[in-house]
């Protein structure tokens, strides 16, 4: 059952994770780090085709998504380190520094996301690093 995922995360194979929900195409990983889990949020032209927060820009910028949290009660923070009465979500993005993936952490430490249409998984942050996703390049803060 994981081994479709470690194929598309190399990391992942030496590390511990585990599949913590069914495929379900109904959200995604922005959706998902936002604590949505009813459609997709991503900054289509369209409205009908994705969620994104009104009154911000639809393009994929790290700008834009970060605004996006924003309108979620997240601030910048300078770590990704566990800070108790805090929840954290890490952005990913390509080498041309466009946002690829949100990932939210979790109480433990360890951190949760949703693959595209296929699981969530709870990894370590830095596991899902490499060509799909790119690189943590931002994380936000927000009280509990």
């Amino acid at each position: 059952m994981v081994e479709h995922i470690k194929a598309l995360f190399p990391k992942l194979g030496t590390s511990s994770f585990r599949v913590t929900s069914l495929r379900d195409p109904v959200y995604n990983c922005i959706a998902w780090a936002a604590g949505v889990t009813n459609h997709w949020w991503w900054p289509l032209e369209n409205p009908a085709e994705a969620h994104w927060p009104d009154g911000l820009a639809r393009v994929r910028t790290r700008e834009a998504f970060c605004a996006a949290f924003a309108t979620l009660g997240y601030v910048d923070c300078s770590g990704e380190d566990a800070e108790p009465g805090f929840e954290k979500v890490a952005l990913f993005a390509d080498a041309l520094d466009r946002p690829t993936h949100a990932a939210r952490q979790l109480p433990s430490g360890r951190w949760t996301s949703k693959l595209g249409k296929a699981e969530d998984i709870e990894h370590d942050l830095h596991d899902l690093e490499g060509d799909l996703y790119g690189i943590v390049v931002f994380v936000m803060k927000r009280p509990l």
